[in-house]
């Protein structure tokens, strides 16, 4: 293996899945303001910020509140959200993690964590995975969100790499995006249909052979 790369990795949707944590949380906000919140529409708040979702929840109930009310509802609702975090085991990594990070970590080759998330290094913690990172960029490192490639751009020089010699792995447009912008190898974990502008698709991390590895790296 002779070029030298490095992967980042997207926190929820590739290595945990927090999304039902979230989707719980804004669920009992919705429920306390009198008024259903569904899974459907919480497939609009991905990737999007904690104030914004709040505004699009509020548009679905129609309810109109004052600034101070707002603040509070996020404050509370955030405060939920890491009760649900602080019970997170080993056991909520994502299938095919592991084995993905082991085959990087045999082979000499940096990773780094590239999310929005301030709750990420916590989180990272929780399940074990923080000490495994050589570089973890989270929400307090970042002041532009995805499609802004950002994120993965602070990564690569936390790695010491030239973005064009990263692999990104991301499960949201808006990731697959930021990627392409920062001319980094983008590969989508989900839905083809969906991650269509990435390089390459996989259904979940299990789908990676260390052989597809391989050829990548070299």
């Amino acid at each position: 293996m002779k070029k030298e790369v490095g992967f980042i990795f997207d926190l929820d949707g590739v290595i945990v899945d927090t999304a039902k944590y979230h989707y719980l949380a804004w669920e009992n906000l919705a429920n306390s303001l009198g008024f259903n919140f569904t899974k459907k529409q919480n497939e609009q708040l991905k990737g999007v910020s904690r104030v914004e979702s709040l505004d699009i929840l509020l548009k679905y109930g129609n309810v109109k509140l004052s600034e101070e009310k707002k603040q509070s509802l996020l404050l509370e609702k955030n405060k939920e959200y890491l009760e649900y975090v602080h019970k997170m085991t080993p056991k909520e990594i994502l299938p095919g993690v592991n084995q993905l990070l082991t085959f990087l970590e045999t082979n000499n080759i940096k990773f780094a964590l590239g999310s929005a998330s301030k709750n990420a290094p916590l989180i990272l913690e929780k399940v074990g995975l923080y000490e495994r990172f050589t570089a973890i960029v989270d929400g307090n490192d970042v002041s532009k969100a995805k499609p802004n490639p950002e994120v993965f751009l602070i990564g690569a020089k936390k790695l010491g790499m030239n973005p064009e010699n990263c692999i990104v792995f991301e499960d949201a447009i808006a990731g697959i995006k930021a990627a392409n912008a920062a001319k980094m190898i983008s590969i989508g974990i989900g839905d083809k249909k969906v991650l269509s502008e990435a390089a390459y698709v996989f259904r979940d991390m299990t789908e990676i052979t260390p052989d597809f590895l391989k050829n990548l790296i070299n």
